[in-house]
């Protein structure tokens, strides 16, 4: 069942790699000349934002392989390593670059009044989940260390 239920989050995660990099490539240039056409006033905002869109897409995918590593440590059972400690290190690194970079983006939309209140609540959504996910993550690793010092010190009594 262990199995069956990584195998899962395995392809949920590549599906979802998968349909950002599609979106990525396909929509968002697409979008973002669309709402230049329609905004011709804030058109010389459309390659920062693309390039912030961009320059994020990058964290949020070695979040998911690193997803996919730590589920990958789970069905060889090394669950309880120093590997997996990592993984959810770089998860956690990978979502405060993510939060960062989105308010970072916020303020500057801010500064040019360009910031549509539609837009700001998808921001703040991404922000406070990106936030949540660090530091859900960051429990996870305190936790797995924990655990770790706690058997090597079982290991050493016997």
């Amino acid at each position: 069942m262990k199995q069956g239920a990584t195998l899962f989050l395995k392809a949920i995660i590549f599906i979802i790699g998968v349909t950002v990099l599609v979106l990525c490539v396909f929509a968002l240039p697409q979008l973002a000349s669309y709402t230049a056409g329609m905004y011709p006033e804030y058109a010389y905002l459309q390659y920062p934002v693309l390039i912030g869109l961009y320059g994020t897409v990058i964290p949020f995918l070695v979040a998911l392989y690193q997803a996919l590593q730590l589920l990958k440590f789970i069905d060889q059972n090394y669950a309880f390593t120093d590997r997996s400690a990592s993984a959810l290190i770089y998860i956690k690194y990978c979502a405060v670059t993510i939060s960062i970079s989105y308010a970072s983006g916020a303020l500057f939309l801010m500064t040019q009044s360009a910031l549509h209140p539609g837009i700001a609540i998808i921001g703040l959504v991404i922000i406070f989940t990106s936030l949540v996910i660090a530091i859900f993550a960051g429990v996870l690793q305190k936790l797995l260390k924990n655990a770790l010092n706690l058997k090597k010190e079982n290991d050493l009594t016997v």
